[in-house]
């Protein structure tokens, strides 16, 4: 099995089409459908059903898939990683943070890390807890900040705390305070409030839900479907109140009111994480460093 051969692989699969296939991996299409039927030799196997107009992945190719994008992955993170220049002058970082990270947590390290470090390129991705640790399972991300426990344990990751954060609850200040003005709100004051709530698969949402139900109600939601900053647009329209960390709420409190949650609240842990069977890139080591001695 050749490492072209792969290529040539996921090309065809993730284009359905041979031609288009070599045209993306700039090789003649007679050379690429050789290499393909060399593979599948090699293997013992079909890997794709040919039919006019048509070609779809057999039971063989499917299994082959994310295994072949894991080891170009793998590939491609050890180029970048011999072709970076000594001092970390170069380089590149592929770091995942949920969108309220983003917001809350990482601008200050990132401008800390570029500042020293500005060579380094960063490239960030949004997502919810369960895409971040797919990408990173599939080598298309060096590190993740993450909201533990993760949807899905997985024993393929190593995970590093990086800080417990309380979270609040914000609301329009043209709007009648929740909890009956109290200085601070309990969960089952929230019941009766109509709640400004994200999307589906975001982590906060899953917290804010579960949290409701074991105080006895269902959350009544007054929108949903938003992202971070959404949320916080519509509750400053006075469209209801949500539930946001601190640090988002801190940052982004312009036109809000913040009121903390009574003890014992809620609370959500962050976490780094990244994949236990392959190093990350010195660059993503050193920021990796940089964040937890923040």
């Amino acid at each position: 099995m050749q490492f072209q051969q792969l290529q040539y692989f996921v090309a065809v699969a993730e284009t359905r089409h041979f031609t288009r296939a070599a045209d993306l991996v700039h090789v003649a299409q007679p050379s690429l459908s050789q290499q393909i039927k060399a593979l599948e030799r090699e293997l013992g196997a079909g890997l794709f059903l040919r039919a006019r107009g048509n070609i779809t992945l057999t039971d063989a190719g499917e299994a082959l898939l994310p295994l072949a994008r894991r080891i170009l992955a793998d590939a491609e993170t050890a180029r970048q990683e011999v072709q970076e220049l000594a001092q970390l002058r170069s380089g590149r970082i592929r770091l995942g943070a949920t969108p309220s990270l983003c917001t809350g947590l990482l601008p200050d390290v990132l401008r800390a890390f570029h500042d020293r470090y500005p060579g380094i390129r960063l490239l960030i991705e949004e997502g919810g807890s369960h895409d971040l640790v797919r990408e990173l399972a599939r080598g298309a991300l060096d590190l993740a900040l993450v909201v533990l426990p993760l949807p899905t344990p997985s024993p393929a990751l190593t995970t590093v705390e990086v800080l417990r954060e309380d979270l609040v609850v914000v609301s329009s200040p043209d709007a009648p305070a929740p909890g009956r003005g109290r200085r601070t709100v309990r969960v089952p004051d929230l019941e009766g409030e109509r709640l400004v709530m994200f999307r589906h698969g975001y982590d906060l949402r899953e917290l804010t839900v579960a949290a409701c139900r074991s105080a006895g109600f269902e959350p009544d939601f007054a929108v949903e479907g938003g992202e971070m900053d959404a949320v916080l647009g519509f509750v400053r329209a006075g469209l209801g109140v949500a539930v946001v960390p601190r640090m988002v709420a801190t940052r982004s409190g312009r036109g809000l009111r913040v009121t903390p949650l009574a003890r014992p609240g809620l609370a959500r842990t962050i976490a780094l994480a990244h994949r236990s069977d392959v190093a990350p890139p010195r660059a993503a080591r050193e920021f990796q460093r940089m964040l937890l001695e923040r």
